[in-house]
């Protein structure tokens, strides 16, 4: 009996032998030499935020974007082109033309002056037979036709379109050109003022010369009086009755006006 069991106790131990082997060898590579742990730099974080954070994987278009050439950009084809500075276009009152100042760029002139193909012919200069009794380099101003006459030797004179004074505003008289100004400043006076005022228009006190003013190009100033044969920014209202009495020309034409006729010329309105 006792054999028996001897030999069952022998055929139990060597049957659990290799078992207890690769038990060993697996308990081996567990608890075998850990690899190095690498920590994060910050040290005084809880033990489990130093462990260094696992590597981020680039996504594809960050390592695209890393291959670009610096200063470069790809455009849809996947190509890639120089980057063109981008120019500021000049601002337009910079490119415009600064009466007072004069320190921009020179006036294109053509461009300033009144299309001709747009106005009436009739109101552009002419020259006309003159049979009166002025004398040659008499102004006339004819305030019914709204035109005004240079008188020239040899009968003829040269007309003009003119604007004169609305209903109420008109006159008639013989001066002389005291004075000539070229781009006139403005001074409306105080009864001008307060009669604009009424309709809801504020006139300035002063307006200096310039393409703005309403005196135009030039101006020819009639004996002592407030009147003037000047030209005008409202080239509109050439040939019709709408100033406060001055006679107003086309700015060409006052500037044509202004080198033939001298300080001291005679002036007829009728």
């Amino acid at each position: 009996m006792e054999k028996q069991f001897r030999k069952t106790a022998l055929a139990v131990a060597l049957s659990i032998l290799p078992a207890l082997f690769s038990a060993e060898a697996f308990a081996g590579k567990r608890y075998g030499t850990p690899p190095p742990l690498t920590l994060s730099g910050d040290l005084s974080s809880p033990w489990t935020l130093q462990l260094a954070p696992k590597k981020r994987v680039a996504t594809r278009a960050e390592r695209r974007k890393a291959k670009r050439p610096a200063g470069l950009r790809a455009n849809k084809r996947q190509t890639y082109r120089a980057i063109k500075p981008f120019k500021r276009r000049a601002k337009a009152s910079t490119r415009r033309v600064a009466a007072r100042t004069g320190t921009v760029q020179p006036v294109n002139r053509a461009a300033q002056s009144t299309n001709k193909a747009a106005i009436n012919p009739e109101l552009l200069p002419t020259i006309v037979n003159y049979n009166g009794s002025a004398a040659p380099g008499t102004v006339i101003v004819n305030t019914i036709e709204r035109r005004l006459y240079l008188v020239q030797p040899d009968g003829k004179a040269r007309r003009y379109a003119v604007g004169v004074g609305k209903p109420g505003f008109e006159w008639a008289g013989n001066h002389k050109v005291t004075r000539k100004t070229e781009w006139p400043s403005w001074r409306p006076p105080a009864s001008m003022i307060a009669r604009e005022r009424k309709k809801g228009r504020n006139l300035p006190a002063f307006m200096p010369g310039g393409v703005k003013n309403p005196m135009g190009a030039r101006a020819l100033y009639l004996g002592s009086t407030l009147y003037r044969i000047h030209g005008t920014n409202q080239a509109w209202s050439i040939g019709k009755a709408v100033s406060s009495g001055c006679i107003r020309m086309r700015n060409e034409d006052v500037m044509d006006l202004y080198e033939r006729v001298p300080v001291g010329a005679r002036v007829k309105v009728i």
